[in-house]
Parts: C-alpha cells; structure tokens; sequence
C-alpha cells in the first residue's frame, strides 16, 4: 500500500483505463474519471470513484492527473481542456500510446499551464491492467517521481525509467519497440492457426512440436488458444493494435528503418477491422486469413 493518499484524475476508462481507475481507488487514493462516453466509466462508482461528465471537472484540484485515451490528437484535445483546471505543479501521467513525436507537443500544453509531465506508457493488456501487474516505462522530471510513485505502486509491478525529459519521448520510443515484438507475434498466431486449418493440420501436433524449445512462446500460445476457443473478448483490440502498428511503421520511416512487417501487420489488422472485428481481440487479426464473406 502506498504511504501518501493523491487526489488523481484519470481520463479515459476503456479496456485499460477502467482496471488502473478501480487499483488506484483500491489503494486508497480519491479517484475522479471522466470518459468520452459515461456510460462505460459509470460502473466505476461501486469502486469508489466520482464519474464526471467533464474532464475539467475531474481534474480540479488533483495532485495527478493520468491520461489513458485512444491516440494523441485525443489527448491534446482533452487536456487543452482540463489543464487549466489543474494546479500548477500538478503531475501529469502521460500513459496512452502516442508514439515518441506527438510527446513535444504534449509536454508543450503541460509547461503552458505548469504542470510536471511525464511520458509513462504501460506495458500490459486488460488483465495486468485489473490486477495492478502493468510495467510503467517512465521518462519526466525528477521532481514528478515523488507524487507518481504512489500512483505507479498502484497500477504496476515494475517501474523503468529511461530518463529525465518526457517531451523527448524516451519512453514511448521504447514502447514502440516493444509493441513491435508483441503485435508480430499476435499476427504470427493468426496466421498459424489460418494456415494449420487451411493445410488440415491439427493445431495441438504444432504446439507438440514446438514445446519446450526456443520457438515456443507463452504469448503465442495465448493468442492461439483465443483463435481455437473462438473467444476474441478483448483485452486489447484489433482497432488498438492497428492505431500502435501505424505509429510504429511511421516512425521508423522517419527514422530511416524500412519496417515490412509492421506495415504488412498493420495492413493484416485493417482488413480484420473492415471485416467487423475492429472490437473484438487483437487475436482477430486471424480473420484477415479468409475472403470477406
């Protein structure tokens, strides 16, 4: 349990945002969330949290506010909103994957209004979200770690900073990277399981065949066994995974790197989300196997 007691906002309470909201009520911190759409934060209440209608509202007199939305125009177009409504020297916990670019101007809206900004995306899916398990990739000002460490104890198991400025983007570089690994891996089991079906192959002499050795893999697995089961109830989306993969191919781009298979899965996970999976797991990225029927 954390020694010191916040006031924190969170805005954004979808598939990850609910499950850090109800773990930093759980800790004893006096949590307000607002979301774009109520309804989904409103269940939140029976853990002890304000809902609001206005993240103006959920933000007025926090200690941290922490942002858990979709991509980084909805995070720039929130916050214009309610960083006027914070304290100077209020913490802002930056935690929605953005990619590295989009932190300057961020971290611009935060200096404007006097806040400390820190660029902290997480590392987990829905259930590491609910069981406090995520790992925090942090970059920001030391002067913010003292207010933040109470909320990262909260949400996460592990905190690794990669420096001091969060306009840099230090910490969303590296999650790029990281997300590059996980979603290859999640259209690797999709394609797996489409083409062990197409060829008549049972999935369970696959998996013989690998166990034990350096090509088996947990996540792998996992993300099989949400193909095989037929459950895609999310725990992060087929709509999520495109948005990270075209931040991804993006930046390497920028940067000089020729990423073929990030652009290749991203164009896997398009045709899954116009095949009407767009909200179902990111396992669904499977379905881009077949023709649209």
């Amino acid at each position: 349990m954390p020694s010191q007691k916040l006031s924190v906002a969170v805005l954004g309470t979808g598939i990850m945002g609910a499950g850090m909201t109800r773990n930093l009520a759980a800790a004893g911190h006096e949590v307000r969330a607002w979301n774009r759409t109520i309804a989904r934060a409103q269940p939140l209440a029976e853990a002890g949290v304000h809902v609001t209608a206005d993240p103006a509202e959920a933000v007025r007199g926090a200690d941290v506010v922490l942002t858990m939305l979709l991509d980084g125009p909805a995070v720039l177009d929130v916050m214009r909103t309610a960083a006027p409504a914070l304290e100077r020297g209020a913490v802002w916990v930056q935690s929605s994957t953005v990619g590295p670019d989009a932190q300057s101007e961020l971290a611009a809206v935060a200096a404007a209004n006097g806040l400390l900004f820190l660029d902290a995306p997480v590392l987990g899916t829905k259930g590491p979200a609910e069981s406090g398990d995520l790992t925090v990739l942090a970059a920001g000002p030391a002067a913010a770690k003292a207010l933040a460490g109470p909320v990262f104890e909260a949400i996460g198991r592990k905190v690794i900073w990669v420096g001091d400025d969060g306009a840099g983007g230090a910490a969303s570089a590296l999650k790029l990277v990281i997300n590059s690994w996980v979603l290859a891996i999640t259209n690797a089991a999709g394609e797996v399981m489409a083409l062990s079906e197409a060829l008549g192959v049972d999935p369970d002499r696959f998996f013989e065949a690998i166990e034990g050795g350096p090509m088996d893999t947990p996540y792998l697995r996992l993300k099989a066994a949400a193909i095989r089961s037929g459950d895609y109830t999310p725990s992060f989306t087929v709509e999520g995974a495109l948005k990270d993969l075209r931040l991804i191919a993006d930046a390497g781009e920028r940067n000089g790197v020729r990423l073929d298979l990030a652009a290749a899965g991203a164009e896997r996970f398009r045709r899954a989300a116009e095949q009407g999976h767009g909200a179902d797991d990111m396992a669904a990225n499977y379905f881009a196997s077949f023709p649209q029927e």
